[in-house]
């Protein structure tokens, strides 16, 4: 098991109680919501896509459906600021703000308490698949349980 995904499995069962067991695909990766459906045979909107935003400098993450984009607009008008105000956080503020890099970064266990918002699209299904550390591990989890323990505020920020 590589490192980061060890990292991620100990810290979700000392902070959440959670027995996770994550799949790893080390040859060819996840790098899109379609290449994670593919690689654990689901559809593509039960990939839980965990990107972190700048909301006037701050980070915000959102838990979006794989088969969505968020709206900066819709983020800024949850947020009720201009929709300049929004923008994709930078590769450094999102390790900074969860401890984790691009492509890796779980829904929770994170290195900072930061706002997140879920995607109800999400929620309509029994499972979900989201990173695990690293850009080629992944883990199922159902959306409610996830919406609970990431203590996530559903919003609807998606296009």
């Amino acid at each position: 098991m590589h490192a980061r995904v060890r990292e991620f499995v100990e810290t979700a069962e000392q902070r959440y109680g959670l027995s996770i067991d994550p799949i790893e695909f080390p040859e060819k990766g996840t790098p899109t919501a379609a290449d994670a459906a593919e690689a654990v045979d689901c559809d593509v909107a039960q990939i839980v896509n965990s990107l972190v935003f700048a909301v006037a400098g701050e980070p915000v993450l959102c838990l979006t459906s794989g088969g969505n984009r968020v709206s900066e607009a819709a983020l800024a008008s949850w947020a009720g600021m201009d929709e300049d105000a929004v923008s994709m956080a930078s590769p450094a503020q999102v390790r900074e703000a969860t401890g984790w890099a691009i492509g890796g970064v779980p829904p929770l266990c994170h290195a900072t308490d930061l706002p997140t918002l879920l995607d109800p699209d999400l929620l309509t299904f029994d499972q979900v698949w989201a990173a695990a550390g690293t850009p080629t591990s992944m883990w199922a989890v159902d959306p409610d349980r996830l919406r609970e323990l990431a203590d996530a505020e559903v919003v609807h920020v998606s296009e």
